[in-house]
């Protein structure tokens, strides 16, 4: 057998992934699409729990690069703080902030300036069923119980009317489930979901292009011969309008 080297792959070749996983398709057919085995497919999408990343954006209220390289040439210059920030049009705290936590002023450079910061930004917001331990509990009983997130997330709405707090989205419980980053649950309770799978599966999916889900050998009714169509039907021959001859 043929050795194949590794596959590096790109943002572009995991954003091919997710559209065809999204769209219902195999993690073995998208794996065909590669020269690879669906074990090399599944490992991209199990790191988030088959759930797509959502595409990180800066806000536009943070510093920009252009910013910060204003920062820096201002500080080169000998300006102040306030003579920066007005020139920025921002407040002298901010560019305060961002001069201390990156270096001082005698070392501050606007690239890794930029790139710290978009760093810090990656880090992973904490998850409401990780902030609310009582409402994590309470899923997590229901879960053992072989309830679905969506029967949960209806039971809490009718327990706890008007009370977000305890309250979750069957959303939020299935990425807490399969993304085990967010601490939530422990990765035994999978197994409570009726589906047993180990990541998230698109609605759309199908197993057909697995030769799966269908009938093995079947002939399309098309192609039936056109004798068919004179065949008398058993049972209904020997039986009129008026009864039995």
């Amino acid at each position: 057998m043929a050795h194949r080297t590794s596959l590096k792959y790109t943002d572009e070749m995991r954003s091919y992934i997710w559209d065809r996983y999204q769209l219902g398709d195999s993690v073995k057919s998208i794996g065909r699409s590669f020269d690879r085995s669906s074990s090399s497919i599944h490992s991209q999408l199990a790191r988030t729990g088959g759930i797509r990343p959502r595409e990180r954006k800066r806000s536009p209220q943070v510093l920009s690069l252009t910013e910060r390289e204003e920062i820096s040439r201002g500080l080169v210059s000998g300006l102040s703080i306030r003579t920066i920030s007005a020139q920025l049009d921002r407040a002298p705290s901010t560019v305060s902030r961002e001069v201390k936590r990156n270096g001082g002023s005698h070392s501050y450079r606007a690239t890794s300036a930029d790139q710290n910061a978009w760093d810090r930004s990656e880090r992973p917001k904490v998850c409401k069923l990780v902030q609310n331990r009582p409402l994590c509990r309470k899923v997590e009983v229901k879960l053992r119980r072989k309830w679905s997130p969506e029967q949960i997330a209806g039971w809490l709405k009718i327990e706890y009317p008007g009370d977000e707090w305890n309250q979750v989205s069957h959303e939020t419980i299935y990425r807490s489930l399969f993304i085990q980053a967010r601490g939530a649950f422990k990765k035994e309770l999978q197994a409570c979901l009726r589906s047993k799978r180990s990541i998230r599966r698109a609605k759309t999916s199908t197993l057909k292009d697995d030769g799966l889900g269908g009938m093995p050998n079947a002939v399309s009714i098309r192609e039936r011969p056109a004798s068919v169509e004179d065949r008398a039907v058993p049972g209904l021959c020997d039986v009129s309008p008026y009864g039995t001859t």
